[in-house]
Formats: structure tokens, sequence, C-alpha cells
């Protein structure tokens, strides 16, 4: 990967999904040494642009308004549509993974994935996705590809997701945790 790696899915920004203001923008420096992958379960899986956009500000009101978290978790959200949502985006502490939030990239897949597989294009948007951030620097080139589940108890991202992503580049059955006090992960 270089600095011209394209991003072929479309982003949306934070204004175009309607997104309240984050009450709290916590960021880190170092590429991220983790991308989680997460799905919604609710809401639903969306396939128009305007149903993505409503499920993103579904997710922002639970984890702000019910939760009492600074911001949506995640740093992404992809829609059946093809799209990538902004949600706190790269190299922003997360409230997606205890104890990864500082070092990670959170993914979520919207909808619930736990007997059906995403669409290809959902899953093309998450790898090209993970591609751009390579590119840019802002995940480490040794990143670790991780499901929920792996760093808490939890279905999250269901098990048709999870199977498919064990087969990604990347993927490691057991995470390395200690990733911030180890040098080769620092640029």
């Amino acid at each position: 990967m270089n600095e011209t790696t394209p991003l072929r899915s479309r982003i949306i920004s934070r204004s175009e999904w309607g997104a309240r203001d984050p009450i709290l923008v916590e960021k880190f420096t170092d590429p991220s040494a983790f991308v989680i992958i997460h799905h919604s379960y609710t809401p639903a899986a969306c396939y128009t642009t305007d149903d993505c956009k409503k499920a993103m500000r579904s997710m922002q009101d639970f984890h702000q308004l019910e939760r009492g978290w600074n911001d949506i978790g995640y740093s992404f959200g992809i829609g059946g549509d093809g799209n990538i949502y902004v949600g706190r985006g790269f190299n922003v502490v997360g409230a997606h993974a205890p104890k990864y939030n500082d070092k990670s990239v959170g993914i979520c897949l919207i909808g619930d994935w736990r007997t059906e597989l995403p669409t290809d294009t959902m899953l093309q948007a998450t790898r090209d996705l993970i591609a751009f951030g390579l590119s840019r620097g802002y995940i480490h080139r040794q990143y670790e590809l991780l499901g929920h589940r792996q760093v808490r108890p939890t279905e999250c991202p269901g098990d048709r997701l999870y199977n498919e992503i064990t087969k990604w580049p990347h993927f490691s059955p057991a995470p390395n945790n200690n990733k911030n006090n180890n040098k080769k992960y620092k640029n």
C-alpha cells in the first residue's frame, strides 16, 4: 500500500448523516494496532442511504443518550448501500471494545450477522476502509484483525460475519493487547 491507494467506497461524513456533536473527543497518535469488527444487531441492516443515515443516528442516540458515552462508540459504520459512515473516525478513542479503544479502529457492519452474511458490497467496503487506513498510516502495517467477541464476552459480530473475517489477512485468533508497549508497533 502507498499514499495513492484509492478509497473506492463513498465516505459519508458526520454532517451528512446528521450526527450530533460529540461531548468529548480524545485522540491517540500512533497508528491503530487493531481493527475490531462489530455488527449493530439493532438497528437492522439498511440498504438505502436514507435508512443507513437513520441507523447511524439511532446508534448515536443509544450510545450518547442512553449509555451516556461521548459519542457513537464506533470509528466507522458500513451500510448495506456500500457506503462508509464516519463515526468517531481514525485515531479517536472509541467506546466499542474495552482495553482496546485507544489503539483500534472499530468498524460496525450495520445489521444482525449471526445467521446471514453481510452483502459482498459491505464486505468490500470494509476491506477498502482497512486498505485506505493502511495506506494513510492510520492503521499499523502489522495490525491484528479481531472480532468483537475476542475482546469481551458477546455474540458480536455474529457467527456468520465472524467466520468470514477469520479468512481475511491479519486475522488473529489470539489477540496481543500489549502492543502499546511493543516498539515494533510504533512508527
